[in-house]
């Protein structure tokens, strides 16, 4: 099987996975300077900001890096006139944190071409998508100009199909892992697979580098994804809680203090099921009922969310975070970093 290091062009077998709406160029960079991947989610950027952000991540680091986009999966709502009706519903949040209920936008979302157009003329090293596996086209496009694709996966039925389409590398995607549940063939309720159960049966099933997630947040993490059969590790909850990341003091106090089994699978934050801390607010749309779908409940709900993260206000924010909080110690990038590298087993 091809060497993940050598393919990608990078030191070590440790990816930051990219965080849609808490990347940081500081956090990216300082994963590809110590050696090995950094990622950045691009959720939501149109292309004048994907072209800059590209940029900015060039201009910090002179190693290899991974931007993130989201497939569409078919199934978004576009703006309606019940935009109205789910704004209302939000209306204790917003005035929580001093802003007007939103109108109705023209988009929630830039489209997809949009966001290719941008990735090709920037040409990252590495593209790296979830919630479906990309198109052939879009695969040998981003070939054809040097770009690396890397896939996720919740099943092992996934990884195939990514394979199938000839990505570089498959990140399979344990339930432990924080963030949005990224399975797309079959609803991702119906998806939850451990890391530990999820990995070996990858490894099997495809003849590209596996890479592990969910629940990896130390050394003894890291063994035991290689002992799986893993070529590498994507690690999201441990770097989050560090200095360079873009997450807020409240954010960080929360995975620091949230417990193992604290943590939720929710739709109410965006209309799709994503693991966080069950928060005041998490609670209080839970118990309404009132969830409108993805986008329009992410697009909603993010007006709110980011005052919410100026004034610290954790309780009104999305805490995404994975199972392995607890262990999420390190108060900057280049500790975590040493900690997870002591765990990668020497290459032969």
């Amino acid at each position: 099987m091809t060497d993940l290091c050598e393919l990608l062009g990078i030191e070590h077998p440790i990816f930051l996975g990219p965080f849609g709406g808490l990347s940081s160029v500081a956090l990216a960079a300082a994963v590809s300077d110590a050696g090995g991947l950094g990622g950045y989610g691009l959720y939501g950027y149109d292309g004048d900001r994907i072209r800059s952000t590209v940029a900015a991540l060039r201009a910090a680091t002179s190693r290899p890096f991974a931007v993130n986009i989201w497939l569409p999966t078919g199934d978004e709502v576009a703006p309606n006139p019940q935009h109205t009706v789910f704004a209302q519903a939000l209306e204790p949040f917003f005035e929580a944190v001093g802003v007007e209920v939103p109108s109705r936008p023209d988009r929630y979302l830039p489209p997809l071409d949009e966001q290719l157009d941008a990735i090709w003329e920037s040409a990252p090293p590495v593209l790296s998508t979830v919630f479906g596996a990309p198109s052939v086209e879009i695969v040998d496009e981003a070939h054809s100009r040097g770009i690396r694709v890397v896939g996720a996966a919740t099943t092992v039925t996934e990884a195939t199909a990514l394979a199938d389409v000839g990505v570089d590398v498959v990140v399979a995607t344990g339930l432990e892992a924080g963030g949005h549940r990224v399975s797309f063939l079959r609803p991702p309720e119906e998806s939850l697979v451990g890391t530990f159960a999820l990995i070996p049966q990858v490894v099997d099933a495809v003849d590209v580098p596996v890479i592990a997630a969910g629940g990896i947040a130390d050394r003894r993490g890291v063994a035991a994804a290689f002992a799986l059969g893993s070529s590498g590790v994507q690690v999201g909850t441990a770097f989050l809680a560090t200095a360079e990341s873009a997450a807020n003091d409240a954010h960080r106090d929360a995975i620091r203090t949230t417990a193992a089994d604290a943590t939720v699978l929710t739709r109410a934050m965006s209309g799709r099921l994503a693991r966080g801390a069950r928060n005041r607010v998490v609670r209080a749309i839970e118990a309404s009922g009132t969830i409108a779908r993805f986008p329009m409940q992410n697009w909603l709900t993010g007006q709110f969310r980011a005052a919410a993260g100026q004034q610290n206000l954790g309780e009104l924010q999305s805490l995404w975070m994975g199972q392995g909080a607890p262990l999420a110690r390190y108060a900057t990038a280049a500790d975590a970093f040493a900690e997870l590298l002591a765990g990668v087993p020497p290459r032969l």
